[in-house]
């Protein structure tokens, strides 16, 4: 059964966007574990446009779930994830001017200047993600650099699902889908975690849920986006049902 993984970096922007001390994202991740979230995920973006540093250490003495950080491959960010030991750590291309992230990580061609980063956070007891694209490449050297998890990037697959009149039957939708499927099961006969997340909803959310071996979704926007007219933890209760639905049927209907 897919986990739930609640991303609530948006809070923190509402926060930020009156440069006050609410809405708190600790307390948000309270309201996400009562509605029965898996974990907590935060991106510490080097620009700190919305998670700050006090909060990622609040939110490691708070959490009861698995808290994951994503977070650029710098010098500075490691250092971070080993003095606050995060449960998962998740490497993850960065852009200043990008509003989200825009692509998965090269992890191809930053293989040697990933290997020390990969290491270290594995020593510090950190299990490493990696954000790519549904790319055999980008699996392969995931696998080699000795990475746990894989997370695979479904903004593609979320795009084409809109363009397409969120027809999951189309043939782009099911080209989509395939990628995945094909990459997921890659990388679970590697010897590494499936993970997917980015632009998933409560509308497309069910066919990733529903391939083989996909452990975790991490879902952020789109519950943030809800919890505003239902509240957050009846909006992640909402996303859960979704999950569990699809992984049961096994068909994404």
């Amino acid at each position: 059964m897919p986990e739930l993984g609640v991303n609530i970096d948006h809070v923190a922007t509402l926060r930020q966007a009156r440069r006050t001390w609410e809405p708190d994202p600790v307390w948000a991740a309270a309201e996400a574990q009562l509605g029965g979230c898996d974990g907590i995920t935060v991106h510490l973006r080097e620009d700190r446009r919305h998670i700050g540093d006090e909060d990622v250490r609040r939110l490691k003495e708070a959490v009861q779930v698995k808290l994951n950080l994503e977070m650029a491959a710098t010098e500075e960010m490691i250092a971070i994830a080993c003095r606050v030991k995060p449960q998962m750590a998740m490497l993850v291309p960065e852009g200043r001017q990008e509003i989200t992230t825009e692509g998965g990580l090269d992890v191809a061609g930053q293989e040697a200047s990933l290997r020390d980063k990969v290491a270290r956070l594995a020593e510090a007891g950190i299990l490493v993600s990696v954000f790519i694209d549904a790319q055999m490449r980008q699996v392969e050297a995931a696998a080699r650099l000795g990475v746990a998890v894989c997370e695979l990037h479904t903004g593609p697959y979320a795009a084409a699902f809109h363009e397409q009149g969120r027809d999951a039957g189309s043939p782009a939708v099911i080209a989509e889908i395939a990628r995945l499927r094909k990459a997921g099961e890659a990388a679970h006969d590697l010897g590494m975690r499936f993970n997917a997340g980015h632009a998933l909803n409560y509308y497309n959310v069910a066919p990733i849920a529903a391939l083989p071996f996909v452990r975790e979704l991490h879902i952020g926007h789109s519950i943030v986006s809800r919890a505003v007219f239902i509240g957050l933890r009846e909006a992640v209760r909402e996303m859960k049902a979704r999950i569990q639905n699809a992984a049961v049927s096994g068909t994404g209907a």
